[in-house]
């Protein structure tokens, strides 16, 4: 036997290499334990299929809110660029057939300031006797009924003009509403807690069907419905139409109080809703939305409130005999350069 002579015992190179090959078409022998997976049961399936449908959903909501941060961010830091707004709020005292050609019942300066930040409120006590631009010397109220019988729509026009010729304030926007709006929009944010100095009880509170009734909201404090509020800033009997403006002002600010609170917010498209169906005003959607984070830096609590008062004006009697208010502008003055002069 030569060197290169394989021994016999020995199969060819082929046919051993061969052996090694994977069988084709063969099943492992019974004795091989192959793993395998369970197959998923129902349950499981039902997960799997809850999880997949919600992912997108959640990956879509953490974007919203990503969005809607960064836009609240932006908005808040660009709206301290913003210049002063002032606005005149208008209260009508009218019934459902009236219509629009009536006095103010209650009007309130305001002022939004992003870049102080301030906000600050002015009433204007319904009697004050001032020029009305083309028609002479009247009560102030009066400028919105005039403006309004001369053209639909002219009533706020008049008024704002009265106010910044009397005042020298530059008026920008107005914002009017009657009962049923102030209404609404209170039981919209669900009421307003309002801590009440003295007991108001009037005999006399007027009704729609123009007759009276007796009313009486004890001290304290109290949480209001729209219903309990419109009476308590209405109320004039026992007491100044003084004291009725500053508890005008002290539901204003309990308004904001309410806006201002995380429990609210899930009520702002009911309040919203509210507002669009009984809010006449020229502010736009994106007007009052850049005002939104000036109300949250001031904070109810800062919010500057003042009423024209008795020791700013003298009682006087026309001489056909109507009880006015004369404006001592010496004393007013000041009061409002420094609410409304940046």
């Amino acid at each position: 036997m030569t060197r290169d002579t394989q021994p016999s015992s020995f199969p060819p190179a082929r046919e051993r290499d061969r052996r090694h090959e994977p069988l084709a078409d063969t099943q492992p022998a019974s004795w091989v334990t192959v793993p395998s997976s369970p197959a998923p049961t129902l349950m499981q399936r039902t997960r799997r299929s809850r999880l997949s449908c919600r992912l997108p959903l959640l990956m879509l909501l953490l974007s919203t809110i990503g969005g809607l941060a960064i836009a609240g961010y932006v908005l808040w830091s660009w709206s301290g660029t913003l210049p002063r707004t002032n606005l005149l709020i208008l209260g009508l005292d009218r019934r459902p057939e009236q219509g629009n050609v009536v006095r103010s019942d209650t009007m309130v300066l305001a002022t939004v300031h992003p870049a102080g930040p301030g906000i600050a409120l002015l009433s204007l006590p319904r009697d004050l006797y001032v020029q009305i631009p083309g028609y002479g010397t009247n009560r102030i109220n009066t400028a919105h009924f005039w403006g309004e019988n001369e053209i639909p729509g002219g009533g706020t026009s008049l008024a704002m003009q009265t106010v910044s010729l009397n005042l020298g304030v530059a008026t920008h926007n107005y914002v009017r509403v009657d009962f049923d709006g102030f209404r609404a929009i209170i039981d919209a944010v669900g009421g307003i807690d309002i801590f009440v100095d003295e007991p108001i009880v009037d005999d006399a509170y007027p009704t729609p069907d123009y007759g009276t009734m007796r009313i009486e909201i004890p001290a304290g404090a109290q949480h209001m419905d729209g219903e309990t509020a419109l009476r308590y800033a209405r109320s004039r009997h026992g007491s100044s139409d003084f004291d009725r403006a500053e508890r005008q002002q002290q539901v204003l600010i309990g308004l904001v109080r309410r806006l201002v609170e995380p429990s609210t917010w899930p009520r702002l498209p009911a309040v919203i809703i509210a507002v669009k169906n009984n809010v006449d005003t020229n502010l736009t959607f994106g007007e009052m939305l850049l005002m939104a984070p000036t109300l949250y830096r001031v904070g109810p609590d800062g919010i500057q409130h003042h009423v024209i008062d008795h020791q700013m004006t003298q009682p006087w009697t026309t001489p056909n005999g109507g009880a006015v208010l004369l404006p001592e502008w010496e004393a007013i003055g000041p009061l409002v350069h420094e609410l409304f002069t940046p």
